[in-house]
């Protein structure tokens, strides 16, 4: 029975930890009691040295002074504040008058107020139950089908995890031991494609079956002109002007050999500081140029797209770091919630108080991964892993395969911050040494996990949402509603896989940087991020047995 447990510790632990969380108990202490009693038994097994625990000090002060991951309250913050502002609500109001006359114009614009939303709050429960509660009695009122209505409500929230600046983004950086930015830079295009994925969907269900999309009644569009008009016309000049300006900022005054993503995100800024500049000119001198609705869609969408992008900038310019950005980016949540006159010290005390939770959920978290990756790897888990990995059929291939079906079948158990915690870092030193590229693994694995929320029956997107729809809606049909979204990612995950460019960032593309060789006090202080490959705890520990 010894020798059976000697030879075995490593799945038996892994096994034990899995068992514990299908259990339901608290993830942050099943892993941390995994860690300690495995431990505990491998000093008695004489297969690990007392001296493995003292490194524990040190990995949880790491995890605690790791710069890094104080972006994560500053950007929850920030969610919290501007959507409790009333932005989620004025931004749907808007856009739906603004796509509402066409068929499946509302689904449209959940989908891109959900993308909005996702770059601003960065936590799916905020923008489910926000579009939830606003858009789904609307759309349930003008005859949406209820799987439709649901599906595009769940869907657009999960877009949270994928769109910068994602928290979970942040997580999986640390937790790869790569740049915050650049995995912002990497995720950016295909959150923006998963997006366009979307609303493709909408607009095939709409041609195929219109009267699951029908459009808003002329009584119901409140924003048009006296006459009658629309004012679209208005809006596409202020466009177009705003596209010109940018284009032509990016074609002439940018520096030519900036990254793609660094050159969309800055000329971006100068066309919607454009489009802001005329629109203020026109309200304070009164030169009628433009309409109603041109007005209103300025004045709603450009403030937290200022915002957006003015954070993101300065993060892929390299004048702030993702900490630094996260707090400017609370401070112009703080201002823009001034400017509308809806900051009040309940609203403050409520963002506060869920930044908190939410901060210390993700730390806890943390801390149990660390202790439980100490013994893990203290018992050769990480080679376990590694011969388990390298020895699948197809190389690359097999292995990118066998992780993916792994992930979307842990997912239906485990959510996203489960995921990131427990399995990224047993998979990252093995994706390394086959010579993949950690960033564009994150990403890939970012969108993959993104079907955790989505996922009948345990998808928490759809208990949100659940939480928030009238008794009209039926479980079913919010379940099969987000099928077609999971299958979606799925797609979007094969387009990842297929094309591998879709990921880039700074200016080697989509090739990965090397590995920085991790030193044996950096190994004892931790920090959450993932052991490079051919460097492990389990290296200390063969060395401290040694001694």
């Amino acid at each position: 029975m010894t020798e059976f447990l000697i030879a075995n510790m490593a799945p038996l632990m892994f096994a034990s930890m899995i068992l514990f969380l299908l259990f339901g108990f608290p993830v942050a202490f099943a892993l941390a009691a995994n860690g300690i009693l495995f431990g505990l038994i491998g000093i008695e097994l004489g297969l690990l040295h007392g001296a493995l625990f003292q490194a524990l000090p040190e990995r949880i002060f790491g995890i605690m002074a790791n710069d890094t991951l104080l972006a994560v309250p500053f950007f929850t913050f920030m969610g919290l504040i501007l959507e409790r502002s009333g932005m989620a609500e004025d931004l749907l109001d808007t856009i739906g008058q603004l796509f509402g006359p066409i068929r499946g114009g509302l689904a449209i614009a959940v989908i891109f107020v959900g993308a909005l939303l996702a770059a601003t709050t960065g936590v799916v429960a905020a923008s489910v139950i926000s579009m939830g509660l606003i858009s789904l009695p609307i759309m349930l009122r003008y005859g949406y089908d209820h799987r439709l209505a649901t599906g595009v409500i769940a869907a657009s929230g999960t877009l949270a995890q994928i769109i910068p600046p994602s928290l979970v983004l942040i997580v999986m950086a640390d937790q790869l031991g790569r740049s915050v930015g650049d995995m912002y830079q990497g995720a950016l295009l295909p959150g923006l494609i998963l997006t366009s994925m979307y609303v493709g969907y909408v607009v095939l269900v709409a041609i195929f079956r219109p009267s699951h999309v029908p459009a808003m009644p002329p009584e119901a569009r409140t924003l048009s002109e006296p006459d009658g008009a629309s004012g679209l016309r208005s809006l596409a000049l202020l466009t177009l002007a705003a596209v010109t300006g940018a284009w032509l900022f990016a074609s002439e005054v940018y520096r030519a050999d900036a990254p793609r993503d660094e050159v969309v995100v800055v000329s971006a800024m100068v066309g919607i500081g454009i489009a802001f500049v005329i629109a203020m000119i026109n309200r304070l001198f009164g030169i009628g140029l433009l309409s109603r609705m041109a007005e209103r869609v300025t004045f709603v969408l450009i403030p937290p797209l200022g915002l957006i992008f003015l954070v993101l900038g300065t993060i892929f310019i390299g004048v702030a770091t993702p900490t630094e950005g996260g707090a400017m980016g609370a401070l112009g949540a703080v201002l823009m919630a001034l400017a509308r006159r809806r900051l009040s010290l309940p609203l403050l005390k409520q963002a506060m108080d869920s930044t908190t939770k939410l901060s210390c959920f993700v730390l806890f978290i943390l801390i149990g991964s660390s202790v439980f990756g100490l013994t893990f790897r203290g018992v050769d888990g990480d080679l376990w892993v590694e011969h388990l990995m390298t020895s699948l059929p197809g190389g690359q291939t097999g292995f990118l395969i066998a992780v993916n079906v792994l992930v979307f079948v842990l997912a239906f158990f485990l959510d996203y911050f489960e995921l990131a915690f427990i399995i990224v870092p047993l998979l990252a030193p093995v994706a390394d040494k086959l010579g993949i590229d950690l960033i564009w693994f994150g990403v890939l694995l970012a969108v993959n996990m993104q079907t955790s929320f989505l996922h009948p029956p345990f998808g928490f997107a759809l208990f949100f949402l659940r939480s928030v729809a009238s008794e009209k809606v039926k479980t079913a049909s919010i379940y099969w509603g987000a099928v077609p979204f999971v299958i979606i990612q799925l797609i979007m995950v094969g387009l990842i896989i297929a094309f591998p460019g879709l990921v880039s960032y700074g200016d080697a593309g989509a090739k990965p940087a090397q590995q920085q060789e991790l030193d044996l006090e950096q190994l004892l202080q931790g920090g959450g991020g993932a052991a490079p490959a051919g460097d492990s705890s389990s290296d200390l520990m063969r060395q401290l047995q040694g001694n």
